[in-house]
């Protein structure tokens, strides 16, 4: 009688569990489907319904702020996706988009600013935002971050429960961080003329390279050649300004950069070195201006790379 009891309490609980965890996922999630990081559903989709040779942009926010997608495709003849997110959830999570939809004659170009994460999703709480119960988006976490994931996720649900209760979830957000300020390739679109007065560059410095990092990226190259597409990686936009890091040391960064990873690095770091009066709110964020050069020295670096490819 004793087991039975406790069985039945067992089973209880089992239950109890089940029905909270459908409670959450079909009533109180999602709650942030008009933000920033919900851009990421309308780039997944895409992405997904791009059939052909394509070019794939991954990496941190200084792609979707800082890269004019149309001219790519309008100078390449080929469609292009930003899948460019907020780099909190970090390279890792941000590298799973390079895995989707992956076909013969794709071009998938890396772009990160950071190069010594050590294979973790940097916040996890950040990525339930982002995924939250779309299934689309699970791909995005693997196998090794579930721990993790599981450990954010009260922390994020308490703050769902705040926003379902006080029926303030899912409010249409305004500002340069709304789902709605992404166009149809993932770029941000919002109005950025010149430099905010908020912006600095204290965060400016020659990156670092891990071997965990390096290790990820010869995977994914791996993975991604075995499947007909090329992988590669190009510079973001680094801030030079007057305290800046010489060029010389972005150099030899490049110089280890190619020696680490297997697949190409199509762009001098150095020629990435901008004015301080191109970028907008922060060190990685360009202005108008700014994108539109930027865009331009990429859309260079892309056709030497091709040719020499030929």
């Amino acid at each position: 009688m004793k087991y039975k009891k406790e069985l039945l309490f067992f089973a209880k609980c089992i239950i109890l569990a089940v029905l909270l965890f459908l409670l959450c996922f079909t009533v109180i999630m999602p709650q942030y489907l008009q933000n920033n990081q919900a851009a990421l559903l309308d780039k997944v989709k895409r992405l997904e319904a791009l059939e052909g040779p394509k070019i794939v942009l991954v990496g941190n926010s200084n792609l979707p702020f800082g890269i004019v997608s149309g001219d790519i495709e309008k100078e390449l003849s080929m469609p292009v996706v930003n899948m460019g997110l907020h780099g909190g959830v970090g390279n890792a999570f941000n590298e799973q988009a390079a895995k989707i939809n992956v076909q013969e004659g794709d071009l998938i170009i890396l772009s990160p600013s950071s190069f010594d994460d050590d294979d973790k999703i940097k916040n996890p709480e950040l990525a339930w935002i982002t995924i939250e119960n779309h299934p689309e988006l699970y791909r995005f976490i693997r196998v090794k971050d579930i721990p993790d994931m599981v450990k954010a996720y009260p922390s994020y649900l308490k703050k769902c429960i705040k926003l379902w209760t006080n029926s303030i979830g899912n409010f249409a957000e305004e500002g340069v961080y709304a789902r709605n300020m992404y166009n149809e390739y993932g770029d941000n679109i919002s109005d950025r003329p010149e430099s905010l007065p908020e912006l600095e560059f204290s965060e400016v410095r020659v990156p670092v390279i891990s071997q965990e990092y390096a290790d990820r990226v010869n995977n994914l190259n791996e993975y991604v050649t075995k499947r007909g597409a090329t992988l590669v990686i190009a510079a973001y936009p680094i801030a030079y300004y007057e305290n800046a890091p010489a060029k010389e040391e972005y150099a030899e960064f490049e110089k280890e950069l190619r020696e680490k990873v297997d697949c190409p690095v199509i762009s001098d770091y150095t020629e990435y070195c901008m004015s301080p009066e191109l970028f907008y709110n922060t060190y990685l964020h360009l202005t108008n201006e700014g994108a539109a050069i930027r865009t331009e020295m990429l859309i260079k670096d892309i056709q030497n790379f091709l040719e020499k490819k030929e």
